[in-house]
């Protein structure tokens, strides 16, 4: 049985929507967040994590039309964060490029968790800080539920990593 809400789109909506929401997350610029008192960046990498989950494995269509059709609500639920709701940290394997080639160096990985209710919809926005570099926008999550069934949550599932 699928657990997902009810929305219906084409291929044809599907691929519009993802066009306009890259066309307008590489037009944002870099906004002031008052609680990491620092401004977020929207680089690639949220844009990148916004179409996958990990290297080479491409989220649903599902997954990523709800994210796109939120992403325009993450700039304002970052202007407007005084409160953190949640906070991960642990090490990870980052990929960097050193000397021409791309390498996994450990480092210390911070994810900071905002929700905020935008337009009547409840979105989780996660910023992504890794040790020595600037926080960028790592994700935005639509709102999740639990099942009823199984009693786990839906659409998003506490990894800030993979969610």
């Amino acid at each position: 049985m699928d657990e997902r809400p009810k929305l219906n789109f084409t291929a044809e909506e599907f691929h519009r929507v993802k066009e306009k929401a890259e066309a307008a997350y590489k037009a944002l610029p870099q906004v002031y967040c008052p609680y990491l008192t620092t401004s977020v960046k929207f680089n690639a990498k949220g844009l990148e994590h916004l179409k996958f989950k990990a290297r080479r494995h491409e989220r649903s269509h599902y997954d990523q039309f709800m994210r796109f059709k939120l992403l325009h609500h993450a700039p304002e639920v970052l202007r407007k964060s005084h409160t953190l709701q949640g906070i991960n940290e642990t090490s990870t394997f980052e990929r960097q490029k050193k000397h021409g080639r791309w390498e996994g160096a450990l480092k210390l990985v911070t994810y900071y968790e905002f929700i905020a209710v935008m337009d009547r919809v409840r979105t989780k926005v996660i910023v992504k800080r890794v040790e020595g570099e600037e926080c960028h926008f790592y994700s935005i999550i639509p709102f999740w539920r639990v099942s009823g069934i199984t009693k786990k949550r839906l659409l998003y599932d506490g990894n800030s990593e993979l969610d």
